[in-house]
Formats: C-alpha cells, structure tokens, sequence
C-alpha cells in the first residue's frame, strides 16, 4: 500500500518525505492536474494526500476521485500554516454528503 503527496509548499513536501512518503511539488493548476494524473498511474496507490491550497487547483479532477469510491483515497490535508477550513467542516460535510443534519 503506497500513499503519495501532492503539495504547494516545499515544507509540506519535506516533512512527508521524512515520513517516507514520496509527492511532488506544485504551483500551477496545469502541474496539479499532471501531478494528480502521474500519481493515479503508480500501482499500488493507496492514498493521494494533496494539500488543501493544490486542491483548490484540481478541484474537478478530485471531486472525480472521491465519487468514484475507489482507491486511492483522497486526503486534504492543511500545511504548515494551519487549515483553512472552518471549525463545523466536519458536520458541513456529513451533512452535504448525506444529507443529515448533526
């Protein structure tokens, strides 16, 4: 089971490495989607960890991704300068997702 890193930030990308996950470093919406698309590619690909700021460039491609429901499993995760998302995210998502209310 392999995972791999899509970052806009060099920091990110770094410490994910000293982890031993491998990933790649972004900056426009074009090299997102090619990273995204290269990373689909790597057999084994259990999980796609993107930054939440190179989500926002690949919105479309991802949205693919999570309702395909098939692997590799896509995670947004904050960079070093914290989420960006607010604090009822969570609860927002279930109920979008499925449609109740918590």
């Amino acid at each position: 089971m392999k995972a791999f890193l899509v970052s806009d930030n060099h920091d990110s990308l770094v410490g994910m490495r000293l982890a031993g996950i491998e990933g790649v470093l972004v900056h426009t919406p074009e090299e997102t989607y090619d990273a995204i698309v290269e990373a689909l590619k790597i057999e084994g690909l259990a999980i796609l960890a993107v930054t939440e700021r190179a989500a926002e460039m690949a919105e479309e491609i991802l949205q693919q991704l999570r309702e395909r429901g098939d692997l590799p499993l896509v995670v947004e995760i904050p960079d070093r300068f914290g989420t960006k998302r607010g604090p009822d995210f969570l609860t927002r998502y279930v109920q979008e997702a499925i449609g109740v209310k918590m």
